[in-house]
């Protein structure tokens, strides 16, 4: 392999390597092999048009336009629009709009995102314009050492995405160390050809052989091994000074804090965290990763929240978790506070089996409210107060999580009526102190528009039915997750005048205005119910965020309360006064375990409620919609497109083997001397001899057995087939040799060449045979003599034009 060739393949590698580091932004890594293969076809026409030679503009437009097409090939019929059948109208519509479509799909969904048509777009091409840029540095204008730029723009786009989502220090070590080696690697080929070029020998000499310089053994000489010796301790220092120290806060091996927000660590007791930091960002992007899956029995699926934990203290800044007490896990968890023995007897104790995803990895644990016992592994503590699982403290920065975790939930599913919490008492005094505070900078506004919502109101109750129909009925407010997330009291203020907002603006203000009511509130943090699929497991993503108040009734205990004008949100039938009925009505009731499975027949969308999509009763329909519109199936276009794509990718790399085998054929079958002499020489030029005409046939056939270092069989054949053209070119007629003697002379020669080279070589003379340069030589002449062909007719037809024409 020539130095340059050797320069391409590791730009190309260098580039792949790199790319490696954009695999955790998607949820799949299908689109690697499709970039690694464009990549290769790209670098492949880059290393011919070297050779042609063209220029480097004429290089560089070659492999992009080859690119172009490739992509359209890969991604034709992907955004189909009425722009027609045209290339360039697919240039500027179609394959426009797929791009346009895959840059809206990176706002939208969370990361690691679906691989969409559109993002694998992005992906592919993104790889494609930096292999490039890498190419046209390091091959084309021979300077190895600015393509580390390009290379360095992808990784730190790849790390600095990565560790925005996962909220770490960017991207893996590994990703760091494929990215490295791939550099250096380009660098080293690019010293050793540059050195080459002044006559020093790398690696083996050839057989039979000393060059000079060379020192002996196939070892490399000290350049290189300086070379690589510096690349490796390099690299090495990358990645070991970051982690040791501390300053630096891991460097790359760094896993990341372990907290969670804020607090800094999990003890005897509970620090103030914030769950809410990510939850905005969860509803506005289309995050479709499912984080927790679960069977039930509970009867009312509509009322299965999966709680994380309750934010009781609000500073004028922030709701958050107060500091409380941790206790260990009991067995079976104490009755919830509050709640009078009424209220537990029409209660019923439903079970719940959770699993959660890789991806989920926050300490407290997701459960149904209120939980009366746990069933999971691993070190968790119990809060009392708000009745949640943390994870323990596994060691230094290390804490227990969810991710991954299988574990049942025991639950209360309780049933209060309207009239129970209409006659409610007053509040336990502890409970009324610590849960009506109120910080000084809250604005008045809140509590007069408390006051005005809830006149004339005669009981706690009564007056949380007004809140949260103003709410969510009568206040005029829009549910909208695009606006600013501020959670402290100018923010309530705000989302009061501006009645814009999402679900924590909604349930903040609501709990901060039934406490400057003198009633106990909070806010609960968790999922919704999600959504329930055919097999009877209900699956909640990150789209399932939520957050919701909690208000607090002397002998139902905290009762929850839904403000939140969102789609799919079920509004607890106690907080509706007009409804008698203790569970919920028929359009919102969830099918029990034994009841009949959903009907399999599609339903249309525009026909099925909110509430009934949110449990999975819509039938498949919502499952074909995930899986895209269209006729369910590739066109016929397209189907041809793919095949005429892969066996142009099957032919295209043996067309020089198909040609010179053919070639051979010919000459070797036309019975003549000089044709069969011809095919010796290009043999030899396969193998890396090449020709000279200066020579006799007797001199150029000792030179083939001198460079070829043929075996005696061999040999003597080369001989003989010179000696045929000697005689065929000074001899009489009738002295020639038997041409048919004289083929397999050639074959048997062609042999022994191929088998006096290694094997890289061989597989080069068979595939890339460096004889196929007569064909471009024919071609050049062709078109010599055409275009002389064509001066020359021009010249003939301007003279026999008049003079006042040609004027």
């Amino acid at each position: 392999m020539s130095g340059r060739a050797r320069v391409t393949v590791f730009a190309a590698l260098a580039t792949l390597f790199t790319a490696w580091s954009l695999s955790p932004l998607v949820e799949s890594g299908g689109w690697l092999p499709q970039a690694a293969l464009l990549l290769a076809l790209q670098s492949a026409v880059g290393a011919g048009a070297r050779r042609v030679p063209l220029a480097r503009t004429l290089t560089v437009a070659a492999q992009l336009l080859v690119s172009l097409l490739a992509l359209m090939l890969l991604f034709g019929g992907k955004a189909r629009t009425s722009s027609g059948d045209g290339v360039f109208a697919y240039l500027v519509t179609d394959f426009g709009a797929l791009f346009g479509q895959g840059v809206q799909d990176v706002n939208e969904f969370a990361m690691p995102a679906p691989l969409t048509d559109g993002i694998r777009l992005l992906l592919v091409s993104g790889v494609l314009l930096i292999g490039l840029l890498v190419d046209l540095l390091a091959v084309t204008a021979r300077t190895a050492a600015a393509a580390g730029l390009p290379l360095l723009a992808l990784y730190s786009v790849a790390a600095g995405l990565t560790g925005a989502a996962a909220g770490s220090g960017g991207a893996s070590w590994f990703s760091f160390l494929l990215a490295g080696c791939g550099y250096l690697l380009l660098l080293l080929a690019e010293g050793r050809d540059r050195l080459a070029q002044w006559g020093r020998v790398f690696g083996a000499a050839p057989r039979g052989r000393v060059a000079a310089g060379y020192s002996g053994g196939g070892q490399a000489l000290a350049p290189v091994r300086t070379g690589r010796r510096i690349g490796a301790v390099a690299l090495g220092l990358a990645l070991a000074v970051p982690a040791v120290l501390p300053a630096l806060g891991g460097g790359v091996l760094g896993g990341g804090a372990g907290g969670d927000g804020e607090g800094t660590g999990i003890g005897p007791s509970i620090q103030a965290v914030n769950p809410l930091v990510s939850l905005q960002s969860s509803l506005n992007t289309q995050d479709n990763r499912v984080v927790l899956r679960y069977r039930t029995d509970s009867p009312q699926l509509s009322e299965q929240y999966l709680r994380i934990l309750a934010l009781d203290e609000f500073n004028g800044i922030k709701w958050e978790a107060s500091g409380r007490a941790l206790t260990d896990v009991p067995k079976r968890l104490p009755n919830p506070p509050g709640v009078s023995g009424d209220v537990l007897a029409g209660a019923t104790e439903v079970q719940t089996f959770i699993s959660s995803a890789q991806t989920y990895a926050q300490r407290y644990l997701p459960m149904p409210y209120p939980a009366t016992g746990v069933d999971i592994a691993g070190k968790w503590r119990f809060e009392p107060a708000g009745r949640t699982l943390v994870g323990d403290q596994l060691g230094k920065d290390k804490f227990q999580n969810a991710q991954g975790v299988q574990y049942s939930v025991r639950s209360l599913l309780l049933n209060p009526t309207a009239d129970q919490l209409k006659k409610a008492p007053a509040p336990n005094p502890e409970i009324a102190a610590e849960y009506t505070k109120v910080p000084d900078n809250l604005p008045a506004v809140v509590a007069q528009t408390a006051r005005e919502v809830t006149r004339g109101a005669k009981d706690d109750y009564t007056a949380a039915v007004r809140l949260q129909d103003y709410f969510a009925v009568s206040g005029g407010f829009r549910y909208d997750t695009k606006v600013s997330s501020g959670t402290g009291s100018a923010a309530i203020a705000r989302f009061l005048a501006d009645k814009e907002g999402f679900c924590v603006h909604f349930a903040f203000s609501m709990a901060s205005m039934a406490r400057t009511l003198g009633i106990p509130a909070r806010v609960a943090v968790g999922f919704t119910p999600g959504e329930k699929q055919s097999d009877g497991v209900v699956n909640v993503s990150m789209r399932d965020a939520h957050a919701w108040p909690e208000l607090y009734f002397e002998g139902v205990g905290w009762t929850r309360f839904e403000p939140t004008p969102r789609s799919g949100i079920t509004v607890p039938d106690y907080s509706r006064p007009t409804t008698p009925q203790p569970l919920p009505t028929a359009p919102t009731a969830a099918p029990s375990a034994s009841a009949a499975q959903p009907s399999a027949g599609p339903s249309k969308a525009e026909d099925c409620p909110p509430d009934q999509k949110k449990l999975g009763e819509c039938g498949p329909a919502a499952a074909r919609r995930d899986a895209g519109s269209g006729s369910g199936g590739p066109s016929a276009a397209t189907v041809l497109a793919w095949t005429a794509g892969g066996v142009a990718l099957l032919v295209l790399p043996v067309l020089p083997f198909l040609w010179r085998r053919r070639l051979r054929a010919r000459r070797l079958g036309s019975g003549q001397v000089l044709s069969a002499w011809r095919e010796l020489g290009d043999s030899a030029w396969d193998v890396g001899i090449a020709p000279d005409e200066a020579l006799s046939p007797r001199g150029a056939a000792d030179r083939v057995v001198s460079l070829g270092r043929l075996e005696p069989a061999a040999a003597d054949a080369v001989r003989r087939v010179s000696g045929a053209v000697e005689r065929a070119l000074y001899a009489p007629p009738g002295a020639g040799h038997s041409y048919v003697e004289l083929a397999a002379d050639v074959l048997l020669a062609r042999g022994g060449l191929l088998s006096g080279v290694s094997r890289p070589a061989r597989l080069r003379a068979l595939f890339f045979p460096r004889s196929a340069a007569r064909l471009r030589w024919a071609c050049a002449a062709r078109w010599a003599a055409l275009t002389a062909r064509a001066a020359s007719a021009t010249g003939r037809l301007r003279a026999r034009l008049p003079a006042r024409s040609r004027g």
